[in-house]
C-alpha cells in the first residue's frame, strides 16, 4: 500500500528520518580531518536541513490537505484523491468529472449525496458548493473538516434539509492561487465554479437548477470565494456562508478588478446590493477576517441580508472552521429551497 503524503505514516516517517539525520550529524561531526571533515560536516548538515524541511512540510500538508497523493504532488489535479466512505446509514461521496466547456478546465469534483438521495429517487435536491482555502484542496473538507460526518449529523437531526454538497477545486494547480477569479492569461476559475460545475451537476445528478436551490460555503480563501461569487452571481446563488473569509482576494487578477469588482467592499459601496443572504463567521482573534466581516455588515443595505457569528478567541485555523461549519450549513439550509419533485 502506498503511503499518502498527507498521512500520519508519512509524517512520522519524515520525522524519524529527520531525527536520524540529526543523530548522524552528531556522530560524524568530529570524524576525519581537514577537507574530509569539512565535507562530511557540510553533507550531514545539509541532510539535516533537507529532512527537517521535508518533515515540516509533510506535517503542514497533513493539516491543509494540499497534496493528497503523490501524483498531485507532481502537478496533477489536486482533487484526484479518493473520497472517504460515508458512515452506515448516512450519505455517500462520489466523484464527478467536470469537463468545463465554458472555462476550458477539466477537473474532478467530489460530491456528497445525502441518504435521502437514494431513498427518494423522484426528488431533486438543493446544492451547496463548498470551497477550500489556499493552500489546500477539496480533500481538506472531507478529511480534516469531516464534512460528510457533519452533514449526516445535521441532516439526521433535522437541522438541515437533505442537500447535495459539491467540493470543487478553486485552482487547477496547488501552487496557483486563483481566489476563484478569472485570472487574466490564467485559469478561468470563476467560470468553472459558476457555469461548468452547476452544468455538470445538473447533467449527472438529481439537483435543483433554480437559484433558490443553490448556495455557497467556504473557509479562509474559500470564504472570500463564497461571498464574492454570491455577490457577483445573484442569479445563480441565493445565499453564501463564509468561515474566516476576507473582503478582497489579496492577489493580482490581471485587470485591476482586485480593487473594484472583485473587492466586496467596493461592490457594496458603488453598486446596487443584490438580493442574496450572507453568513459571515470567524474567531474574534482572527483580526483580518473579523474586521472584514464587520465592514461588510456595516456596508450591507436591503435587499442584501447579512448575518454574523463570531467565536470568542480562535485564530485562522481548521479547529475554528470545524467548530463553525455546523451552524453555517444549518443557516444555509434555512435560506435554500428544500427537495422538490423531479419533473
Amino acid at each position: 500500500m502506498t503511503v499518502a503524503p498527507d498521512s500520519l505514516a508519512a509524517a512520522l516517517t519524515a520525522t524519524s528520518v529527520a531525527v536520524a539525520a540529526a543523530v548522524l550529524l552528531s556522530a560524524l561531526w568530529d570524524r576525519g580531518a581537514g577537507a574530509r571533515r569539512v565535507a562530511g560536516r557540510a553533507a550531514t548538515a545539509l541532510l539535516c536541513l533537507l529532512t527537517a524541511v521535508a518533515a515540516a512540510g509533510i506535517w503542514v500538508n497533513r493539516q491543509v490537505d494540499t497534496w493528497t497523493n503523490w501524483s498531485a504532488l507532481l502537478g496533477r489535479n489536486p482533487a484526484d484523491a479518493a473520497a472517504p466512505a460515508a458512515g452506515p446509514g448516512g450519505g455517500r461521496v462520489v466523484t464527478l468529472t467536470v469537463a468545463g466547456a465554458a472555462s476550458g478546465l477539466t477537473l474532478h469534483v467530489a460530491a456528497y449525496l445525502p441518504a435521502a438521495y437514494d431513498r427518494q429517487p423522484t426528488e431533486r435536491f438543493p446544492v451547496v458548493e463548498a470551497l477550500h482555502g489556499y493552500p489546500g484542496s477539496p480533500a481538506a473538507w472531507l478529511n480534516r473538516l469531516a464534512a460528510a460526518r457533519h452533514l449526516d449529523q445535521e441532516i439526521s437531526a433535522g437541522r438541515m434539509a437533505p442537500t447535495v454538497v459539491l467540493f470543487p477545486p478553486q485552482t487547477p494547480s496547488p501552487l496557483l492561487d486563483t481566489e476563484c477569479t478569472n485570472l487574466v492569461h490564467g485559469p478561468q476559475a470563476e467560470t468553472f465554479l459558476t457555469v461548468d460545475v452547476p452544468a455538470a451537476a445538473a447533467a449527472q445528478l438529481r439537483v435543483r437548477t433554480d437559484r433558490a436551490g443553490w448556495g455557497l460555503i467556504g473557509y479562509s480563501a474559500g470564504g472570500y470565494c463564497a461571498t464574492n461569487l454570491a455577490l457577483r452571481h445573484p442569479d445563480r446563488y441565493a445565499a453564501a456562508a463564509s468561515l474566516s473569509g476576507y473582503a478582497d482576494p489579496g492577489i493580482t487578477v490581471g485587470d485591476g478588478s482586485e480593487h473594484t469588482l472583485n473587492d466586496d467592499r467596493w461592490r457594496l459601496l458603488h453598486l446596487p446590493p443584490p438580493a442574496v443572504a450572507l453568513y459571515l463567521s470567524s474567531g474574534r482573534a482572527d483580526r483580518k477576517a473579523h474586521h472584514d466581516a464587520e465592514t461588510l455588515r456595516c456596508l450591507a443595505r436591503t435587499p442584501l441580508a447579512v448575518t454574523t457569528a463570531y467565536v470568542d478567541g480562535g485564530g485562522h485555523s481548521m479547529s475554528v472552521w470545524e467548530a463553525t461549519e455546523d451552524p453555517a450549513f444549518d443557516w444555509l439550509s434555512g435560506w435554500l429551497g428544500r427537495p422538490v419533485p423531479a419533473t
